[in-house]
């Protein structure tokens, strides 16, 4: 009896056992199934990016102008771009020109003031506040006024205490900087508030239109840029009728045909990239000395900026997707019309 209960144990051990075993070889199996296909598709996309350029190396002469033409379209936009950044890091260096300045009343003292600036400091809307006494002031226009001798001979300091605030952000909204003046015009001791808006308004819509202008001319950039890679893949893909149509007839599909032709659209977009980096990058060494000399007569410490590791990588990035999508819309369309007859 106990060798009958023994051998039915073990018979009910290899029952549950062999299914499990069976599970993890079929797991196994598909396991392995899958990191083949995915191993043969990395293989194939690697043999069409690889491809792809072995084609654009032996046609140099045609590459080499296609990506000349394509690096200069995508230089302007790019130098555009630059010229944007320069412009907004010049108008922050003159944001000075749009400070505000309090002229206080007669009968308030440096010390009251003083006093009054620290307030003012408080304000989060504010970044810097000066004050100018009255013994400055009269100093400053004695210098640069040329009536020295007539202010002398008076027997009082007619000229206030000065203070000038500079508000953050001065060239962004017109009507915050107009509330802050308001609000600066209601103060006890203050008796004017003054501020050049109309410069402000000026400055401002100098930049929106800049801007604007380069939006604009860097969207056509773009298309022509689509286009242009998009005509050399037709161009490309006409000389290679023949060998699309024997690949159609042994089954090849359209998303296996465009391969590489979409990788040589990606690649011609890449090296454009770099090339339109490089010519930029020349161009501002070649402005930058008569710049810097030009900000120096004037009393200023501007620099050219250039492109930046970010923006390195967002012009190649940029580039290589429009050489990589006029491709396709091109391959889109051509296939679908390419049949055997």
């Amino acid at each position: 009896m106990k060798g009958f209960k023994k051998r039915k144990q073990t018979q009910e051990v290899r029952y549950v056992k062999t299914p499990t075993s069976q599970v993890t070889r079929q797991t196994r199996r598909v396991g392995g199934d899958l990191v083949d296909k995915l191993r043969a598709s990395f293989d194939g996309q690697g043999q069409a990016l690889f491809s792809s350029l072995g084609r654009l190396v032996d046609s140099p002469f045609n590459s080499i102008m296609t990506i000349i033409v394509l690096a200069i379209t995508i230089s302007l936009a790019s130098g555009f771009y630059l010229l944007i950044n320069n412009l907004h890091q010049l108008t922050a260096n003159i944001q000075t020109s749009a400070q505000m300045s309090l002229f206080l009343k007669d009968e308030v003292t440096d010390a009251h003031a003083d006093k009054l600036a620290n307030s003012i400091r408080q304000n989060p809307a504010i970044q810097r506040v000066n004050v100018i006494s009255k013994d400055q002031a009269l100093a400053e226009f004695k210098t640069y006024s040329g009536f020295g001798s007539a202010i002398t001979a008076l027997k009082t300091n007619p000229l206030p205490v000065v203070v000038q605030v500079l508000p953050k952000n001065t060239l962004e909204d017109k009507k915050e900087l107009e509330n802050l003046r308001q609000e600066f015009q209601r103060f006890v001791e203050v008796d004017i508030a003054v501020m050049d808006m109309q410069w402000i308004e000026r400055l401002q819509s100098i930049m929106a239109v800049a801007e604007r202008g380069a939006s604009l001319l860097n969207i056509m950039l773009g298309f022509a840029v689509l286009f242009i890679a998009g005509n050399t893949i037709r161009q490309e893909l006409h000389n290679r009728h023949e060998e699309v149509i024997i690949a159609k007839l042994v089954g090849a599909t359209n998303a296996f045909i465009q391969k590489p032709f979409l990788y040589t659209g990606l690649w011609m977009g890449l090296f454009a990239g770099l090339l339109a980096w490089f010519i930029v990058s020349i161009m501002m060494l070649l402005l930058r000395q008569p710049v810097e000399t030009l900000s120096g007569l004037y009393g200023g410490n501007f620099h050219l900026l250039f492109f930046s590791v970010t923006d390195f990588f967002k012009l190649v990035s940029i580039s290589s997707a429009l050489g990589g999508l006029g491709s396709w819309a091109v391959l889109s369309y051509q296939l679908q019309r390419t049949q055997p007859e």
